[in-house]
């Protein structure tokens, strides 16, 4: 019988430069009270937010300056690049293989835009192969980090034997926006973080976990919740303040169905490992999901230290459960743009 695709060994990196909370309030009170009318109700969300710290790729100072979408993107391929090499050289290095083994390499990414692609711009460095097999996935946004372990998986079954590099990067301080007096912008710079993950996959008899399947949902109509816009200053936040109620009203049936394809429960699952988009998303999974409070312990976690970092978080989380002992059966789960769930479902090495 042929193997399982199997998740080898995970890695995760931020960039330097701390953001502590406190720091970021006062900035953001600098940059917008002013300005902004509504700015002190709405500060507030930086002691709501549940995060402590999180990490970019340039200091605090960096941000209150105007800085055009021109500085904003050669920041996006510098940090990411950073970020890439990190992560990958971690998860390649506990997997004990060197890049040269790589066949495959799916880099998710959407906070910036680098052409050519953040591997090939970092291939020399990692040491690539010529003739690897290269997958930039762009768009994704939150659920990229579950989507794109999808899609790696789903390579590494089509081409047995190849090992298979997801890299999600993202560098979401960037959006921070000091033109931009809306509430979307003021959540962002309370909520986002850089950072990035990288997982080794691949249909070996050696593992931490078996990929047992993957499933995706669209909601219609959707296109508003969340996304970037485009102007000459970068890119910008968009928000919609229901995305905690969409959750909890359509996440669980949405989730039972993609289950169900793959002949599932919810029941079946052991631990949910969520993509935490902030604190009132968090209890909202809670409660959609019929958890008990404080059961996505980690999520929590991960969101105090890091922020929301989009795709990388939801393998920041399952990075953390890898450490204390992952379940019998594992489900990944995240939200982004699209609107979209999206899910993969992990069954732990005997």
């Amino acid at each position: 019988m042929p193997e399982t695709v199997k998740l080898i060994s995970i890695g995760t990196a931020v960039p330097p430069h701390i953001i502590d909370q406190h720091d970021a309030a006062v900035a953001s009170h600098t940059a917008f009270a002013s300005r902004f009318s509504d700015f002190d109700r709405l500060s507030k969300v930086f002691e709501s937010a549940g995060i402590k710290r999180r990490y970019g790729v340039r200091p605090i100072e960096w941000y209150l300056k105007t800085s055009g979408w021109q500085d904003r993107n050669a920041a996006y391929i510098e940090g990411a690049s950073e970020l890439f090499v990190d992560a990958a050289g971690k998860a390649l290095e506990a997997a004990g293989l060197s890049a040269s083994q790589v066949d495959v390499v799916v880099t998710v990414s959407s906070t910036g835009i680098a052409t050519p692609s953040l591997d090939a711009r970092v291939s020399r460095r990692l040491g690539f192969r010529d003739d690897i097999l290269r997958v930039p996935v762009f768009g994704l946004g939150c659920a990229g980090g579950v989507s794109g372990f999808a899609i790696a998986a789903k390579l590494a079954s089509s081409r047995p034997g190849c090992i298979v590099l997801l890299v999600a990067v993202e560098t979401c301080t960037l959006a921070f926006r000091m033109d931009k007096l809306t509430k979307a912008n003021i959540v962002a710079t309370a909520l986002f973080g850089d950072g990035a993950a990288a997982c080794v996959i691949s249909a070996i008899s050696d593992g931490i976990a078996e990929v047992e399947m993957s499933g995706q949902h669209t909601w219609p109509d959707t296109l508003d919740i969340m996304g970037w816009s485009v102007d000459p200053e970068g890119l910008g936040v968009v928000f919609d303040r229901a995305i905690p109620p969409f959750a909890e009203t359509h996440i669980k049936p949405t989730i039972k169905a993609i289950l169900a394809r793959f002949g599932l429960l919810l029941t079946d699952i052991d631990r949910f490992a969520c993509h935490p988009g902030g604190a009132k998303v968090i209890d909202a999974l809670e409660s959609a999901l019929d958890l008990g409070q404080g059961t996505l312990n980690h999520e929590r976690e991960v969101l105090s230290d890091y922020g929301n970092m989009s795709a990388p978080t939801a393998l920041f989380v399952l990075d953390r459960l890898i450490t204390a002992g992952l379940p019998a059966r594992t489900l990944m789960t995240a939200m982004g743009p699209g609107f979209t769930a999206s899910c993969v479902s992990l069954k732990a090495a005997a």
